[in-house]
This record gives structure tokens, C-alpha cells and sequence, in this order.
């Protein structure tokens, strides 16, 4: 698949071009110098069948430490895509480091576009766009992104670079009476799940982006000391055992009163996230412990019912605190997350970090595992039998039987006379049962409860 990097000067309007070429707000934009720092790439579509992967780099400057750093890897995504597109600000005049920058990647010996974005009207382009041919670009382009106007052009000039996908066999649709708990061949879709996704979450430094570079074995993250230099979700996909795993590295999250300017976007967008993650790598400072807002980031894990694999980071300086001090620390405070297994780890030395994708691929294994409905079901009278249901004023309170109706994660419905009286303890109760007899390590199982033909949206 063909690569398109966009690259330039910070707040040009690359990633205003990165949104409107993925047809969705997705990189976050705003007046602030530097809002983008990371790579952040996307498979994006024109002209029907044309498919390549528009890659959104931070903006090229070098004023100080954390820009040098986010121009080395723009520069690096320059290196590795088949097409650039160079940007510069139309309402600025022409800049000698713009032009440097522009023959630089010129000697690549790649099909390269300059962009002369921000030319929102017919008077601008008449006076400012022609400044611009003292680059002697073979291919200019005057246009706005944010009033999408003369972008016709550019897409064709693209489209010459990007060939059609081929076209292979149509998807295949179950209809709507496919019964998944009974028919063969979804247990086999379930085995041909091979897609993973997993989000790297937890309060500002905590070693987030030095976990993600640390898996994937190279500068992927912009790493700094400086708190907050993650902004904008982005993510990457590696193949591991044949499983394809994206890593999402969301922005780090602070207390709300300490939320300021484009964080709060940041922080939007991270919860959106979740929302489409299957996995979640919690961070927590092994030098600090759990703290209050460990505890409410870990709470979005719980409200969005998402496997989970605790990381204790930055074991390597973690003090005179032992394994057993430390986990039982995380456990005491966070009860709610008993479920999920824990490893220390230190991103920046790498010790333990190569066990984090074997964890992922066990875990996801789990999160989309189907028990048959026989088995559920005697695990279940054995669970009764040892200890009933309470009644309830006396009336009798039946489970009738047991259906497991989806996964990712784990959902189980439970049939019965009178499922407003099954009491979330009972339930919770069940749910240990289950995860004696089954392995449900890093899963959060949900239990209701319903009448016979009751839909179960309305029970949950």
C-alpha cells in the first residue's frame, strides 16, 4: 500500500489536510503552535477504489529539545512514504527554512507537492500564491484546506501516484437469523479473529510512549520529560503471532482542574478511544504507586467493560518497595480491577516488555471466547446448588437457564421467573463461580438477567 507523508513547518494546516483526506476529524487542530508531536496515520480512500495511508507529522522545527525531536521523525516519515506533500502557510511570505527543508526532501527522489495552503480566495492566489514558484517545485498547488477549495487539482495530481485496490471477494453477510450460540461456523469466526486493539492509557508521565516505542522496537512516541507531550491519540500496527495488533498511545490525563487549552480535546478524543479498544495496557508509576487519579483512569476501563492488563512501569527505579508491597498496593486500591493480571515492567531498560504482546494475545484469546451453552449451563446448577438464590418476600426466584448471547467481552444472560429479584451480588457471585471454572483472567464478564422473550437491551 502506497504512503503519503505530509510534512512542514508548524501550523501550516497539515493535519486540517490529514482530516479531510480521512473524511473525519481525527488528528486534532487548533491555533496552538506544535499541537501535533507524533506521527499519526490513517487508510484513507479517493476516487472510489484508490486506498493508500496518509501519514499526519508534527510540525518541523527546532527551536528546542522537544521539537528537534518531533522534526528527527517527521523527517524519518518523509524516508518511508512514496509520496510527499510539503506544506507552507500561503499568508506568510516565503521562508528561506522552507525552502531548505523543501530541496532537502526533494533529493529523496520522490513524486513531491508543494502546498500552498490558506489561499481562501481569487485575490489571494493572484498575490501571494506566485511568491511561491521561487521554490521551482515541479508541482504547486494553491488551495484551502478549511474552505475545501481548489483541491480538485491536488487529488488528481495524487490520484496519478495511487493505484486502484483490486478488487477481491465480496464480504460475507450472515443474515438476520444466523444464530451464533448454535451454529458451527461461528466458533470459526471466532478463531479467525486475528485483529487486536489496544490502548495504552494512564495519568501523564508514566512512560506511556516510551512502552509504545519499547514494543514496537523503534522511536514511534515522541518521549520527553516534559508532562503532556502525547496529544493526539495515535497508533500504530504490528503482527505478532499471527495476530495484527494496533497500539493506540492516548494523550496522558491529568486532574480535571489541571485540564488546559487543546487537552481537553485530548482527552475527548482518549475516551472515544475507548470506546472501539478491546484490550487496555493500564500504566501506573511503580517510583509513585496508585494515586487518586490512578484510580479514575482506571474507572474509564470499567465503565467501558474492557479487558485489561495492569502495567507497573519504571520498575527499574521503583524505590526499596517490594513485588509484594507494590501489587498489593494495586490490588487494595484498585478492587474493581481484580480481574486483571499485573507485570512489571521498565520501558526505558526494556526488562519484561517483550512479555506484554504474549499477555495481549492470551487476554484477547479470552475476551472473545465463547462457552458452549451445555457447559454454561452446568456450571451454573452447580453454582446454584451450592449456594440458592435468595427468595424473594418468600416468592420463589428461578434460573431457568443460561445463554452466553456476545462476547468481547463475555456476555451472559440469565433466564429466570423473576430477574428483577436476582441481586448484583448473586450475580457477582455467579460471576466468580464462572471464572473458577473457566479462564477469565484480564475479563470482565457481564451478567443480566431477563424473562423468556424479554429483548435483552432492555435489561441492561
Amino acid at each position: 500500500m502506497k504512503k503519503v507523508a505530509i510534512l512542514g513547518r508548524p501550523n501550516v494546516g497539515k493535519s486540517s489536510l490529514f482530516n479531510r483526506l480521512a473524511k473525519q476529524r481525527d488528528a486534532i487542530t487548533s491555533d496552538v503552535s506544535g499541537t501535533t508531536r507524533d506521527v499519526k496515520k490513517r487508510i484513507v480512500t479517493i476516487s472510489e477504489n484508490r486506498e493508500f495511508q496518509v501519514i499526519d507529522t508534527g510540525g518541523i522545527d527546532t527551536s528546542n529539545a522537544l521539537f528537534t525531536k518531533v522534526a528527527e521523525l517527521s523527517l524519518k516519515a518523509a524516508e518511508i512514504a512514496d509520496v510527499i506533500l510539503y506544506m507552507v502557510d500561503g499568508k506568510m511570505l516565503p521562508d528561506d527554512e522552507d525552502k531548505k527543508l523543501f530541496y532537502q526532501l526533494q533529493n529523496l527522489n520522490k513524486p513531491i507537492a508543494l502546498i500552498v495552503n490558506k489561499i481562501d480566495n481569487d485575490k489571494e492566489e493572484q498575490t501571494r500564491f506566485w511568491e511561491f514558484s521561487s521554490f521551482g517545485a515541479a508541482n504547486i498547488f494553491a488551495i484551502s484546506v478549511s474552505h475545501n477549495r481548489k483541491m480538485n487539482s491536488f487529488y488528481k495530481w495524487l490520484e496519478c501516484y495511487i493505484p486502484p485496490k483490486e478488487q477481491g471477494l465480496s464480504a460475507i453477510t450472515l443474515d438476520e437469523e444466523f444464530d451464533p450460540l448454535y451454529d458451527e461456523s461461528h466458533n470459526e469466526i471466532l478463531e479467525n479473529d486475528k485483529e487486536i486493539r489496544v490502548a495504552i492509557i494512564g495519568r501523564v508521565n508514566t512512560g506511556k510512549s516510551s512502552l509504545l516505542n519499547a514494543l514496537l522496537g523503534e522511536e514511534r512516541s515522541v518521549v520527553s520529560e516534559v508532562d503532556g507531550t502525547t496529544i493526539d491519540p495515535i497508533d500504530e500496527t504490528i503482527e505478532y503471532d499471527e495476530h495484527m495488533i494496533t497500539f493506540i498511545d492516548t494523550a496522558g490525563i491529568r486532574r480535571r482542574s489541571k485540564i488546559l487549552g487543546i487537552e481537553k480535546y485530548a482527552l475527548t478524543r482518549t475516551t472515544a478511544m475507548l470506546e472501539n479498544a478491546d484490550i487496555v495496557l493500564l500504566m501506573i508509576d511503580a517510583s509513585v504507586g496508585v494515586s487518586e487519579l490512578d484510580e479514575r483512569v482506571a474507572g474509564l476501563i470499567e465503565k467501558h467493560k474492557l479487558a485489561c492488563l495492569i502495567v507497573l512501569n519504571k520498575w527499574d527505579v521503583k524505590g526499596d518497595k517490594s513485588y509484594e508491597e507494590a501489587t498489593q498496593n494495586i490490588r487494595d486500591e484498585l478492587k474493581f480491577l481484580h480481574y486483571a493480571p499485573l507485570i512489571t515492567v521498565s520501558a526505558k531498560t526494556g526488562l519484561r516488555v517483550h512479555k506484554i504482546l504474549d499477555e495481549i494475545i492470551k487476554i484477547y484469546g479470552r475476551y472473545k471466547m465463547r462457552i458452549p451453552t451445555a457447559k454454561l449451563n452446568d456450571v451454573i446448577q452447580e453454582a446454584i446448588k451450592r449456594h440458592h438464590i435468595p427468595s424473594h418476600h418468600g416468592a420463589t426466584v428461578r434460573i431457568k437457564f443460561a445463554t452466553q448471547y456476545e462476547t468481547k467481552p463475555p456476555k451472559i444472560a440469565l433466564i429466570s421467573n423473576r430477574p428483577e429479584f436476582i441481586h448484583f451480588s448473586y450475580k457477582r457471585y455467579l460471576a466468580n463461580f464462572l471464572r473458577e471454572k473457566f479462564d477469565f483472567e484480564g475479563i470482565p464478564l457481564d451478567i443480566v438477567a431477563r424473562k423468556r422473550g424479554e429483548r435483552i437491551e432492555d435489561e441492561e
